[in-house]
């Protein structure tokens, strides 16, 4: 009787061991959410619907992207991150949420952008532009310097936003150089940018497709890039690093995450799907018509140290900028 027992008990136990297994070799059962953290149309809003259709291709299931906008990023990585890690709710995160937002918003952070996710992969970068008004005498970066040393205060950059990587890199580029310059934030790029192109504001460290088709016109003049690579977009574009600023490296990436104790089955499966996603032909036509660069190196462990380096390097520039939430 005490043999039959201890049997059944074993394959009872075999049975549950099993059991996620089976579960696990047909997921996604059913339909996956993918949260996005800014308005339908807008530059990450292409990358999830880009990612999300051909993940659904791929997977046999309908990806379904809610946008939920917010406390520069903060309401919808919040919603990730305290979804069921069930893999059945996923999200972007960016520069913002998972390098800036932790010290710019401190204890009012309402997530732990380290502990309370599953990191997947990056997926794209969006390279910064340093472009000014052709009235600027300048023509690079030593030029740009050294104007705004002899003409303290008298430049004005302006922003996406305070604590934007737009405006850090400005305080970035003040702190390295020990310049001055007056930082005017708006409520988003675009409407930066018209400002930048009639003369109201000087210059702008702004993402590359939100300056292409001004740079290409003659209205704005590219002084460089402010990431150590060049833009595929922009190739005669020298990087400041190149320019005598050798730790000038700014960039405004973008990433998907999980919520933390995500199967790693799961996480590793997403990631395979999402590398291939973002490899595509489609994939990478669409993200290079708007001036973004594809990648796909970075394994789940490897975001996961990109996403720690990345808030210790702003920490200090938030700080010294003065930066504060909106």
């Amino acid at each position: 009787m005490k043999i039959k027992y201890l049997i059944s008990i074993s394959i009872v136990g075999l049975i549950c061991s099993i059991a996620p297994v089976r579960a696990q070799s047909g997921f996604p059962a059913k339909s996956v959410r993918i949260v996005t953290l800014t308005a339908a149309g807008g530059t990450l809003d292409l990358v999830a619907r880009s990612i999300a259709q051909k993940l659904s291709e791929q997977m046999g299931q309908s990806m379904l992207v809610e946008n939920k906008l917010g406390a520069g990023g903060n309401v919808g990585a919040d919603v990730v991150a305290k979804s069921t890690p069930d893999g059945y709710t996923i999200g972007m995160n960016t520069v913002s949420t998972h390098g800036i937002n932790p010290t710019l918003y401190g204890k009012a952070m309402p997530f732990d952008a380290v502990k309370d996710f599953a990191p997947i992969t990056l997926v794209a970068e969006s390279k910064n532009v340093v472009v000014v008004h052709p009235s600027i005498p300048v023509n690079n970066a030593q030029d740009l310097a050294r104007y705004a040393k002899a003409n303290p205060n008298k430049l004005s950059f302006g922003s996406a936003g305070s604590g934007t990587s737009q405006h850090l890199a400005g305080e970035m580029f003040k702190m390295q150089t020990g310049t001055v310059m007056q930082h005017i934030p708006y409520k988003g790029a675009a409407q930066a940018i018209p400002d930048l192109v009639s003369g109201q504001i000087q210059l702008m460290f702004v993402g590359v497709p939100e300056a292409l088709a001004h740079i290409r016109s003659g209205k704005l003049r590219a002084l460089g890039v402010t990431s150590r690579e060049r833009s595929p977009v922009i190739p005669d574009s020298v990087p400041f690093a190149e320019q005598g600023f050798p730790d000038f490296d700014v960039s405004a990436w973008f990433g998907m995450v999980s919520p933390a104790g995500t199967p790693r089955d799961i996480v590793a499966r997403f990631h395979a799907e999402i590398v291939k996603a973002v490899s595509s032909k489609e994939v990478s036509a669409r993200f290079a018509n708007v001036g973004l660069d594809p990648l796909t190196s970075a394994s789940p462990d490897q975001f996961a140290g990109f996403i720690r380096q990345e808030i210790a390097k702003w920490a200090p520039v938030v700080r010294a900028s003065g930066a504060k939430a909106d």
